[in-house]
């Protein structure tokens, strides 16, 4: 990609002159917060990249979900990138590059549950904690037919629900889950995964030049061993850089 950016298509991407990127701390896979309490990870590397293609400065803003993040496109807090899950229901108000990370959802319960694989959980009578508009609360309201949700704020907070509850199972993507159960023998993951979750930079709709521009460029990041850094240098092992995409 060229590294000079016309002035249109710097103002198609950040209007404002600054690039507002919302960086979703909901998700550890993606961002963390930096020793000097600033975001790190992938999503703010490539937020800073950007910013440095564009000439521009970056300026984040944090959330602790990434429904509060999709809330916020186009309010008064509007941003002009976000790191988001692909979702159809979200892509009525978001566009969306290719994805540049896949991660899997996965589901925990008592070590002494009776529910031993993922095709169990769908089940009358079943409970399952979930952070409210995760991407994996959005998928599983359209795939779980007898199986309940049950809602906590956030994907943390579900885990609380789980345990203070004693819900049958939760869902969350497998890094954060793995973590806690390794140190809580009473809990276990279930074998393998119920989807995989699609990460992709985010942005307003009606900006076509803007999404075609940042397709590439996710297509480059990833080309270039960017995004695998970036995941390496985060500890974020278990992640995996998308495939490449075709695009139009």
């Amino acid at each position: 990609m060229a590294q000079d950016v016309s002035p249109e298509l710097v103002r198609a991407i950040a209007p404002t002159g600054t690039l507002r990127a919302a960086i979703n701390y909901g998700n550890i896979v993606l961002a963390q917060k930096g020793p000097d309490g600033e975001p790190a990870g992938v999503s703010a590397d490539l937020a800073r990249e950007m910013a440095r293609r564009l000439k521009v400065p970056v300026a984040f803003t944090t959330y602790d979900t990434a429904g509060k993040v999709v809330d916020a496109a186009g309010g008064p807090d509007a941003w002009d990138m976000a790191f988001l899950a692909i979702d159809p229901q979200r892509a009525k108000t978001i566009a969306y590059t290719p994805p540049y990370v896949t991660i899997e959802g996965a589901y925990m319960v008592p070590a002494d549950s009776q529910i031993t694989a993922n095709e169990q959980v769908d089940r009358a009578g079943v409970t399952v904690a979930v952070g409210r508009n995760t991407a994996y609360d959005l998928y599983l309201s359209r795939h779980l037919k007898d199986a309940e949700r049950v809602f906590a704020p956030t994907s943390a907070e579900a885990l609380e629900v789980f345990r203070r509850d004693r819900v049958a199972v939760v869902a969350s993507v497998r890094q954060p889950l793995e973590a806690y159960a390794r140190a809580n023998a009473d809990v276990r993951l279930l074998p393998g995964r119920f989807m995989v979750i699609e990460q992709a930079v985010a942005l307003p709709t009606g900006r076509p030049e803007s999404t075609a521009y940042l397709s590439r460029f996710v297509e480059e990041m990833k080309a270039s061993g960017f995004v695998a850094d970036s995941l390496a240098r985060s500890g974020q092992h278990d992640a995996t850089v998308a495939p490449k995409a075709a695009l139009p």
